[in-house]
This record gives structure tokens, sequence and C-alpha cells, in this order.
């Protein structure tokens, strides 16, 4: 391969590819090209809108703070991206055989001259839907994570499995896109009672249903308090992960809590969220709101719980739900559609659940 081609947003609704020369191996890299790329549709989406907070503000890491000022990030915005399986066509370490498949997140690129040292990389096993593999590195790991966020609201640092914050409890799941899929899978794999997934569109309603959820579309706070009772006053789901970067998803997860409840948050509001209510059901009945984005796990868990960990629980729930493929990969394009894909998603003309680029496809 003696160009890559890095898909590149110029400005806001503007994306096309630049060409790049590849360089010679050194010693300690390898090379992939990339066989799958999966598009996410929520947080890349904000750079085509313009709408990510890193466009608009400095982000202060020491701080933990936006702070006006220059932008962190300015156009062209170029390897955005975090779901690629690549193939190792040449190497120079031990560390990654030539012809292995490799889960990792270098955006969308051709290919991409890695360092094992700087860059992380899982291989995947022979048994796995290469296809599924987009899933191992980031996003299986950002969806385990929320159940590792609910275990430990339940129990603290002293649960055992990642299942425990939802095994025998009745479980809400707000948002049908690939977080709110991954994360109902992730659920009913763990045992528990009852997955109910709620989103406004069927057509993603029927996919959750297709991978063994339940769902709920018609007034879902009364019915599923109608349904789910503990005893008197004390109606809802246990615990409800909010998965659609929406305010109002995040407003109706409070709705379906019972009382001391917890909402699991997997969402990103670049929009911010105006309509939640504070002063209604989070403050009557006593509810929480916990973030559970993939930079942390819980507190103290860093070292049981790290990035390697979550990836293996990815593919063991991959190896189980070869249905995925089937329902939630709605769309596989040859990389010359990308721009055009995500401009279409951007405004609405087109609608995915999962996208993924393929060099396999002809354009």
């Amino acid at each position: 391969m003696d160009e890559i081609r890095t898909l590149s947003i110029e400005a806001p609704g503007e994306i096309t590819f630049v060409e790049e020369k590849t360089s010679s191996l050194e010693d300690g890299a390898f090379r992939v090209e990339t066989v799958y790329s999966g598009i996410s549709a929520g947080t890349e989406l904000t750079y085509v809108k313009g709408t990510n907070p890193y466009l608009n503000a400095t982000w202060d890491p020491v701080l933990g703070l936006f702070i006006e000022g220059v932008p962190s990030i300015g156009y062209p915005v170029r390897g955005i991206g975090y779901m690629q399986v690549g193939m190792v066509t040449e190497t120079r370490t031990r560390a990654v055989r030539e012809g292995s498949l490799l889960a990792m997140a270098y955006g969308h690129r051709t290919g991409y001259v890695a360092d094992p040292l700087k860059d992380r990389f899982v291989e995947l096993p022979d048994d796995l839907d290469p296809l599924l593999g987009i899933y191992v590195a980031h996003m299986g790991p950002i969806c385990a994570n929320g159940l590792l966020h609910a275990a430990a609201d339940l129990y603290g640092p002293a649960f055992h499995s990642l299942g425990d914050g939802v095994r025998g409890r009745r479980v809400a799941i707000t948002g049908a896109g690939v977080v709110g899929l991954l994360t109902a899978c992730f659920a009913l794999r763990h045992g528990a009672a009852e997955v109910v997934v709620v989103d406004e569109t069927p057509e993603r309603l029927r996919v959750a249903e297709a991978l063994g959820a339940m769902t709920v579309s018609e007034d879902p706070a009364v019915t599923l308090k109608e349904r789910w009772r503990h005893g008197p006053g004390d109606r809802g789901a246990d615990v409800v992960f909010q998965c659609r970067g929406q305010a109002r998803y995040l407003a109706l997860a409070l709705k379906l809590l019972r009382p001391q409840g917890t909402v699991i948050d997997l969402a990103f509001y670049p929009q911010g969220a105006d309509e939640v209510r504070l002063g209604e059901e989070f403050h009557h009945n006593g509810l929480s709101i916990r973030c559970a984005q993939i930079g942390r796990v819980p507190r103290g868990l860093a070292h049981a719980w790290d990035r390697e960990r979550l990836s293996h629980e990815t593919v063991e729930l991959l190896r189980n739900r070869t249905g995925l493929r089937e329902h939630a990969v709605t769309d596989v394009v040859g990389f010359d559609q990308a721009p055009q894909l995500l401009a279409d998603l951007a405004q609405g003309r087109r609608h995915a659940i999962q996208a993924v680029l393929s060099q396999d496809v002809e354009d």
C-alpha cells in the first residue's frame, strides 16, 4: 500500500478523503490494512455538524473543565472513528503476526502504521465474525463499562462479576442505537430478569426484539411502573441504562426508575440537556445519575477491570450473539461512499443503526 486514504472533515458538512504517503516500517512497528471500519453515528457526527464541545472551547485536563478560549480541536478534523479491524500486512515486531486480524481504534483510514508500545490492539480469535470485531477495541468496552458501573453502584468495589448489577434485576434501556443494543445483549447474557428497550423508532425496536429484548413504545413510564412492582410506592426499573444522546431520553430514563434507583448514563449530550427536569422525578424519588464513559471505570477498579478485560468480555458476548450482524449492521459500504454517507446521516437523509466501511465492497 503506497498511500493511505484518511477521512477528513474540512469544515462542518464538508467531508472528503486525503491521501498520505506511507513511510517505511521501522523496527518495532507493524502495518495494517483496514478490513472494516465502523461508524459511530453519535460522536462522529458532532464533528460533521460542528457541535462537539472540543470545537468550541478549550479542555483543561488538569482542572477537568471546558474553558472559553482557543478550541482544543480545529478543522480539518482527521482520524475520527474508533471501530477498526485491520489485517497485519507487514510486521517488524514479535507483538503481532503477519496475517492476523486486529481490533484497533485508529480512525477511518485505509491503513495504519502502528507502534505496539503506543497503540492498543486486540487480536481477534478465529471463531469470531471479523466484521463484529469492530466492537472489540472500544465500543464493546464502553457498554461493558456501563454494566461495571451498575455493579459498583449496587455493591461498591466488592462485586465479583460484570453481571452483578443486572443479574435477577429488571433492566430498562433508553435508546436502541448501537450502545443500547449492545448493552441490552450484555444484560441478557448476564442474567437480567427482564430487559426492556425503549425507543421512538419502530425499526430499532424490531432489532431489539430480534436480539432477545422486550420493547415498550406507548407511554413507557406508566407501562413499566404498572408492570414492575417491588412494594407499596415502589415501582419501576431496578436500573436504567441511558444510551441515546438526547435530553428527552435522559428525562424518560428518570421516569422509568423505582425510588432511589440509578440511571447509568452512557450518552453524550452535545446540545445540552434542557429537557431534564430535576425538580420532578429526580427530586421526588431520590434518584441518581451515574456517568459511565469509557475513560473511567468505577473508582478503585482500574487494575482489576482494565480495557483489556472489557475487550475480553466483549469477545465472549459477540461469540454468543451472532444475530448482531444480521439485525444491527444495517449498512456496509465502500470507503469512497463514506463522505456522502456521513453527510446524509448528519442531515437526516439516511438512517442507519450500524454503518460499516469495507474495502471489500465496490464503490
